[in-house]
């Protein structure tokens, strides 16, 4: 049980709690767009390339935003970058409820409006915001917690959207997630940034441009941007075309929902012990780990005969492997360089990993358009894994010089 000394302040527990609703909120919603592909094929004449190329503009519109909130949640505080990330967010999904919603809209609603709306709202600024207020010791942990009551509403909101489906359409569908969206708004105001980092009594005089010179002349960093290009390919291919592929493989539908689910429940394991873990031992070795097991968890979907079973495993497995990666990523950022701008620099690692979902998202439709199937999208992901558990090792968990000599 988490002593009452874990949260220094009232302000702290009570931003944990709210940024723990807003990213429950907004990834439960962001989840489950790969479900409504047959009825945006249906109703719209949208076809795979063309779904996949707006969850991929959403990928970029997502990590390219990201950055602009981060400095935005550092210098006039978390909550109002947060709501105004929300208001593009439910903008981005009227659009699609309403129309106009074919064709180049299609891309502006589903693509544009609510990737800049996930770019504040989902995981890196609600977190970062958090990680402000805790010390070395506990930043990491209370990071997790954040992740894990996100995976929380990865873990319902498939089976709920199956539900509502099929019985409120896709269009209603969308209706009530705006009422959802709606309420993450009004949380979002407590989501609040400390007057002071408690983590540090260094005075840090460190502009926004010296902050960036000094994390690019980092090879630790650059290794970790890059690395986590990775975890956003893998994660996009999965979420978006994974309930296709079984239907291919010739399971039911309902199976789609069950591996979301399943991804979501042993995310939040898989999150909560990655934290902890990354308080015991090197977070480069963790985020290694992680990535190569991504392969193996692949490699046994794909080569085992399609079962019911089979995505059982793949959807405990990789889901316990999902957003593990988070906690220990943002630790670094936030170890090597300090909190004052981390949610900049988290930013703009998590950039990398939106432009690698970008990839997981277009070419997993694009190959399947142009190949019948998405063999050549995991193919890649599993070489991915590769070069991602071998391009952490060379990281050095250190503070800056700038830090050290403080």
């Amino acid at each position: 049980m988490i002593s009452q000394k874990f949260f220094q302040t009232r302000t702290a527990l009570i931003t944990t709690i709210a940024a723990c609703l807003v990213v429950l909120i907004s990834l439960s919603v962001r989840q489950v767009f790969g479900m409504f592909f047959m009825d945006f094929n249906i109703d719209l004449g949208i076809t795979n390339t063309e779904f996949g190329l707006a969850i991929g503009i959403q990928m970029l519109g997502w990590g390219l935003s990201g950055p602009i909130f981060g400095a935005i949640a550092d210098k006039y505080g978390g909550h109002k970058a947060i709501i105004l990330a929300f208001m593009f967010y439910i903008l981005g999904i009227y659009f699609l409820y309403a129309g106009p919603n074919t064709g180049i809209y299609f891309q502006l609603s589903l693509g544009v409006l609510i990737g800049i709306g996930c770019g504040g709202t989902a995981i890196s600024i609600p977190m970062s915001i958090v990680g402000k207020h805790f010390p070395l010791s506990n930043r990491t942990i209370a990071m997790s917690l954040v992740t894990a009551v996100g995976s929380f509403g990865y873990f319902l909101s498939p089976l709920y959207t199956n539900y509502s489906l099929i019985n409120n359409g896709w269009v209603g569908t969308l209706f009530i997630f705006m009422i959802f969206l709606s309420v993450g708004l009004i949380v979002a105001f407590f989501v609040r940034s400390p007057d002071i980092n408690p983590s540090n009594n260094i005075v840090n005089k460190q502009n926004t441009f010296g902050a960036l010179k000094e994390a690019f002349q980092n090879k630790s960093y650059i290794l970790l941007t890059s690395g986590f290009f990775v975890c956003g390919f893998h994660i996009t291919l999965v979420g978006t075309h994974v309930p296709k592929y079984v239907i291919d493989r010739g399971l039911e539908d309902w199976t789609a929902a069950m591996i979301l689910s399943l991804i979501g429940f042993f995310n939040i394991i898989g999150s909560l012990l990655s934290g902890y873990l990354s308080t015991k031992m090197s977070k480069k070795i963790i985020l290694s780990g992680i990535y190569l097991l991504r392969g193996v968890s692949i490699c046994l979907f794909i080569f085992t005969p399609a079962s019911t079973l089979s995505s059982v495993i793949f959807g405990a497995s990789f889901g316990f492997l999902w957003l593990s990666t988070v906690p220990a990523t943002s630790g670094i950022v936030a170890h090597i360089f300090g909190t004052k701008y981390l949610g900049l620099l988290y930013g703009i690692v998590f950039l990398s990993h939106q432009i690698g979902s970008f990839f997981g998202a277009y070419l997993g439709g694009l190959f399947y358009d142009i190949h019948g199937s998405y063999d050549y999208a995991w193919y890649l992901a599993i070489a991915l894994s590769i070069f991602a558990g071998l391009i952490h090792l060379p990281i050095k968990e250190r503070p800056v010089e700038r830090l050290q000599n403080a």
